[in-house]
């Protein structure tokens, strides 16, 4: 069996390099960026042909997604999983760095954990062994604060509990996509902006013994509660993504901002500092964006990229 994962390895940050663009450079010019930027890892939400092309041999480690429209299909039909396996990564597996398969993206339906399974499956039927796990928003979340108290809404618990025995099986994390920006924004008035910023070392909020000092690590750790909470505490997380907008809104949505928020994220995640809850766990990250998509909801969501579509930055980060 051919083993294409990444298990317990490192590296530095990775980056999401979405797609929902009219004017962005072609994918073999993105692909030379990153690695001009010694980024290692990238995350792509849905299967391309083209762009699968343009990373063939370039050692970049790719996190791909399926069409939320797929869960069902995956989830019903094994003949799907296997198609979907056959035609998306059977022809790159010898030449593309597959890290995860992810299988939706911010979605919890019933269909989730029986189509996690079907493309874990067909993946081993054709001695791929490639992790398979899915993206969740913290919405999965009925309480989040204190991050002691995190855990999952009525709504979510039963299909998370199920999805994650399976991922504690297979050794695989979650992903999930943790936005202080959007916890500030919705309530600036109950959060102090360096704490959203990662920008303070003053301890803000005290949870018990632990103390936080920023906005991301507690959201995490919320997470890891709530797995607590359903004997899924052996899963690592990994933060699919994680960004600041420097535009397009009407609150702390600038580019020094999001420079500040970027840049403190990249320290701290090289620093493997981990969290509270887990000190010295290394936390695997990917900003969101590469790219200012404008096919993108108009406002915040169109001014996530750390690079404008003709290549130039909207600020600097470290990425190596």
């Amino acid at each position: 069996m051919i083993k294409i994962s990444f298990e317990g390895s490192q590296g530095g940050i990775g980056v999401n390099y979405g797609r929902l663009g009219s004017n962005l450079p072609p994918p073999d010019r993105v692909v030379s960026l990153l690695k001009s930027r010694n980024v290692t890892r990238t995350r792509v939400f849905n299967p391309d042909q083209d762009v699968l092309r343009a990373f063939e041999g370039s050692g970049v480690e790719v996190t791909l997604g399926t069409l939320n429209g797929d869960l069902p299909a995956l989830a019903s039909d094994k003949s799907f999983a296997a198609e979907w396996v056959n035609d998306n990564i059977v022809p790159f597996a010898d030449s593309v760095a597959f890290r995860y398969i992810t299988v939706g993206n911010e979605v919890i339906p019933s269909e989730l954990g029986p189509a996690v399974q079907n493309l874990e499956e067909a993946l081993r039927s054709v001695n791929l062994q490639i992790p398979v796990t899915t993206v969740v928003a913290t919405n999965v979340l009925g309480v989040s604060f204190p991050p002691s108290q995190g855990a999952f809404s009525e709504a979510a618990g039963p299909i998370m509990t199920s999805l994650l025995a399976f991922l504690a099986s297979k050794n695989t994390p979650l992903l999930v996509n943790v936005y202080p920006y959007f916890a500030y924004a919705a309530d600036p008035k109950s959060f102090i902006l360096d704490y959203a910023l990662l920008n303070t070392t003053k301890v803000i909020v005290h949870d018990g013994a632990l103390g936080y000092t920023n906005l991301f690590d507690a959201i995490v750790d919320a997470v890891y509660s709530a797995m607590e909470k359903v004997s899924a505490s052996s899963i690592d997380i990994a933060v699919s993504e994680t960004g600041w907008p420097s535009g397009g809104g009407p609150v702390a949505a600038t580019i020094e901002n999001a420079r500040i928020y970027n840049n403190n994220v990249a320290e701290r995640v090289k620093a493997d500092v981990g969290t509270p809850k887990r000190p010295g766990k290394f936390i695997e990250t990917y900003l969101f964006a590469l790219f200012n998509e404008n096919r993108k909801p108009e406002g915040t969501e169109q001014n996530f990229g750390l690079y404008y579509p003709n290549m130039t930055e909207v600020y600097r980060v470290d990425l190596s």
